[in-house]
């Protein structure tokens, strides 16, 4: 659980998007906040006028020296770490035949092993606290999944797994963990910060190559606020029971309501089948 009297932030991302607004309001609010950015001139406006609350640092989580550094730092300055939020990573597009190694490896350091070395950084401080709040920023990507970001749901489908074993072996230490899962923000997700393959095959241009195409198309014109959405995250922060599983817009709803849908008519569908795989009653 978060404490709320003046709360220490440490947000990693904070040069655009939802860690930009998130950290804008924590200050705001007279709370305290570790600003951080691969570079943090990208983010010293932000801090500008709060500096006896703020700490601006350098960081690259694909880095564990910089990790290790940052931690230590904010520790130093405020003497403790309430809420990390896992906010860094990105996005790629490719169909899975057209994915290239290197980008796609690149992108999994970031979007896993980054928020992964984060919290275990972190995790001996909020053990030592009794209390804590690790929010991992996942995506509706992390729950459904379309053409032509195959990769990034990879990614996003392993930060929840990892965030809900966690979520089970820190709750009786006092810590909560949440995931955030947004729909199309207007964000730069799908503008500067997407990456994709230069490879490009005929066979998908209907399903993978339409998909880019559309989410091209779509940047800048989501109906996603990303400054309400950094409100929601700290009026879940703030509740006595914040969920594991926090949507972010219609559009998310929507499609988490049609995912389980889907996975409950297969289930029902097959449910005879399913039954068949055991032992019958009494053999085995």
């Amino acid at each position: 659980m978060m404490q709320h009297d003046n709360p220490v932030w440490l947000i990693t991302g904070c040069s655009t998007g939802f860690g930009r607004e998130l950290a804008r309001l924590i200050l705001a609010r007279g709370w305290r906040g570790v600003v951080t950015a691969r570079d943090p001139s990208t983010v010293a406006d932000i801090a500008a006028g709060h500096e006896n609350q703020a700490l601006v640092l350098a960081l690259d989580v694909t880095q564990r020296a910089q990790i290790a550094d940052a931690v230590a730092a904010a520790q130093q300055r405020f003497g403790r770490v309430d809420v990390l939020v896992n906010n860094a990573g990105y996005g790629y597009l490719a169909a899975i035949e057209e994915g290239e190694e290197a980008a796609v490896r690149a992108m999994f350091e970031a979007n896993v092993f980054g928020l992964i070395d984060m919290t275990k950084a972190v995790l001996p401080i909020m053990r030592a606290q009794s209390s804590g709040l690790i929010v991992n920023v996942s995506s509706i990507g992390g729950l459904t999944s379309f053409a032509a970001t195959g990769y990034y749901h990879g990614s996003k489908y392993a930060v929840e797994g990892i965030s809900e074993s966690l979520a089970i072996e820190v709750k009786p230490l006092g810590i909560d963990v949440m995931i955030v899962e947004p729909g199309p923000f207007r964000t730069n997700w799908a503008g500067p910060s997407i990456k994709q393959s230069a490879t490009r095959i005929d066979a998908y241009a209907a399903t993978a190559g339409e998909r880019r195409k559309q989410t091209e198309a779509r940047s800048g014109k989501q109906a996603g606020d990303p400054v309400r959405a950094a409100q929601a995250i700290i009026d879940a922060a703030l509740s006595d029971t914040p969920p594991l599983r926090l949507l972010l817009g219609k559009a998310a709803l929507d499609l988490a309501r049609k995912k389980l849908d889907m996975m409950k008519n297969d289930f029902d569908t097959w449910e005879s089948t399913t039954l068949g795989a055991d032992f019958p009653p009494g053999e085995g």
